[in-house]
């Protein structure tokens, strides 16, 4: 990239960082100015930024000047568009709906890919035509002004609830996590997790899992995890001798780990907050002990397969100094404390408390591990800040605005409710039967599309459904988050297992079979969490989650053990069952 191109791409990223904080700060600003000017951000990154070809270039431009005419009309319209009340009043107006509806699909098809956007056709095309399908799944028909108003003019379809929390959580949190980025908070990870676990048996292995668990929780991206922790972790690993196989089983699972782990949880997280209702603290506090649970199994993962392998630790002239630990420590330490500070103590909202903590960790991109300060890499730490910015807000509003599509079709053709009552139906109106139906559509979305979009689109349909058979909202939202992660490492669709593998030079199906193996509590705790409610209670009341975290802690230990570690069959067979019985029938 030429020096003045870069200069632009820094240019829009600094515009977008600048745009996304001033909304916290602007007081009341109209749904259909800020969440149209959100897109209109993030199409030169997706249309020109990423292109890969000529064509590509070319094609984007021209979306790219389209899609900004259309985000523009939409925003400087906003006032008399409001009094319209989701019905298109010209054939220009529906000229500019459906340009935009168009635009979208492609936004998503280059940035993730064909899946999602195919779904998102598929219900558009049953919003259009599905008055001629017969039997219950048909629908009434809806006037074309009315459909394609409703989801481009009203604060609903591409500008509802969803693309919300895009602009006014997510972006702000994407953006700490490009500042942390940017600075020493990633080696910061890598020195605290290297000098806590890297002399013990299987030490690469548990530094792997220690770094991936602290970047994760502000990348929110298994697969950017695996990019980034992975580059450092699976040299180490292959370098003392680890399988393969294993080395990259262990970066797949810790890095899936990074979507569920506080503070920040990645995007499903502050939509989870939009749908529930329920405080972004209070999410944080139910998902907190799930999540260590996770890598806690995943430790006991490495622990059980250092019996099958001898899995070294890291030499003593590959662990950092103490005095590099504690200062590299600091830039990602200072943030997240004034993060959780502001939020659990000066009572700020999220947005707020992240902004506090962004100029923190604005301060600390001054000065090096070293403390020394260098202007040059001052500037270049500034720019990755902003170029990673403008790239991820606009990888996630992609994906976002795709999936407000699809939510809002099954809004309007009231397909939700008809899906809704056909897993009760089909379950018989009972919880287990229903869990597992659910359980299913979010493994079989979620192998097609991106987390956040699987997780959404399957709670919409199945959420209702899981309430009215007994379950509190939280818990409901919990579950389907968490088998939405499931693709990432269960084949035949598994992102961060694809990447790990050939970051590692391995067969991927062999780095999926181990990854399923040490990630059993992807599988199991979710289900735990259903059969044991306590456990996400941490707020209310502490010491009975703390006593269902001990408890199931127990089991999966035993279950981890009986699937991995070679022992004598039968005892392989009794600990698994015997932790599979502590965990759902038990009760404490």
């Amino acid at each position: 990239m030429s020096a003045p191109g870069r200069y632009v791409w820094v240019a829009l990223g600094a515009a977008s960082i600048a745009f996304h904080l001033g909304l916290i700060f602007s007081g009341l600003v109209p749904n259909l100015l800020s969440r149209p000017l959100h897109m209109l951000l993030a199409l030169p990154w997706i249309f020109l930024f990423a292109a890969k070809s000529k064509g590509e270039t070319v094609s984007g431009v021209i979306l790219t000047l389209l899609g900004g005419a259309g985000t523009l009309y939409i925003a400087l319209n906003e006032s008399a568009l409001s009094d319209q009340y989701g019905f298109l009043t010209s054939n220009s107006q529906t000229a500019i709906a459906a340009t935009l509806i168009l635009i979208t699909l492609e936004m998503a098809r280059r940035a993730v890919g064909w899946p999602l956007p195919l779904v998102a056709a598929l219900a558009l095309l049953y919003g259009l035509f599905g008055q001629h399908l017969p039997g219950e799944f048909g629908h009434p028909g809806i006037p074309l002004e009315s459909f394609l108003g409703n989801l481009t003019i009203a604060e609903g379809g591409l500008w509802g609830k969803l693309t919300g929390v895009s602009v006014s959580i997510v972006a702000v949190f994407v953006i700490m996590g490009a500042v942390l980025n940017a600075g020493e908070a990633g080696q910061g990870f890598m020195n605290l997790a290297t000098a806590a676990a890297g002399r013990l048996k299987g030490g690469a292995a548990k530094v792997s899992t220690l770094s991936s668990a602290l970047f994760g929780s502000i990348s929110g991206s298994a697969s950017a995890n695996v990019a980034s922790t992975g580059a450092i972790t699976l040299p180490a690993m292959t370098r003392l001798g680890y399988p393969k196989a294993f080395a990259g089983a262990v970066e797949a699972v810790a890095s899936s780990g990074g979507q569920i782990m506080p503070p920040l949880m990645g995007a499903g997280a502050f939509v989870m907050v939009e749908l529930t209702g329920v405080p972004y603290t209070s999410i944080m506090a139910a998902a907190l002990l799930p999540a260590l649970l996770y890598f806690l199994t995943v430790w006991f993962g490495i622990n059980a397969f250092t019996r099958r392998y001898d899995l070294k630790g890291l030499p003593e002239e590959q662990q950092p100094a103490r005095r590099d630990v504690i200062i590299t420590s600091a830039f990602f330490a200072v943030p997240f404390l004034i993060l959780l500070e502001r939020m659990f103590i000066g009572g700020m909202t999220p947005q707020y408390a992240a902004s506090v903590a962004i100029l923190a960790a604005f301060l600390l991109l001054f000065i090096d591990g070293k403390l020394r300060f260098d202007f040059r890499k001052t500037a270049e730490r500034l720019e990755q800040a902003c170029l990673n910015t403008g790239r991820q807000v606009a990888m996630i509003a992609s994906i976002i605005l795709c999936a407000s599509l699809i939510i809002g079709v099954l809004g309007a053709t009231g397909l939700g409710v008809k899906i809704t009552s056909l897993i009760l139906s089909g379950s018989g109106e009972m919880l287990w039967p229903a869990l597992l139906l659910t359980a299913g559509a979010c493994l079989i979305l979620g192998m097609e599309v991106p987390t956040t979009a699987a997780y959404v689109i399957c709670i919409s349909v199945a959420g209702p459904a899981l309430q009215q058979l007994g379950l509190a909202p939280l818990q409901a939202h919990l579950f389907v988050f968490w088998f939405a992660l499931l693709s990432t490492i269960t084949p035949p669709v598994c992102g961060a297992v694809f990447i790990a593998a050939g970051m590692v030079g391995e067969n991927w199906l062999k780095v999926s079979l181990n990854a399923m193996a040490l990630g059993l509590g992807l599988y199991i705790i979710p289900l735990a969490l259903i059969a044991n409610p306590d456990l996400i209670t941490l707020s209310e009341h502490p010491l009975s989650a703390l006593i269902q975290f001990v408890k199931i802690g127990l089991c999966l230990a035993a279950v981890s053990y009986g699937v991995i570690a070679p022992l004598n069959p039968t005892l392989k067979a009794g600990l698994t069952i015997a932790g599979l019985a502590g965990i759902f029938f038990l009760p404490l």
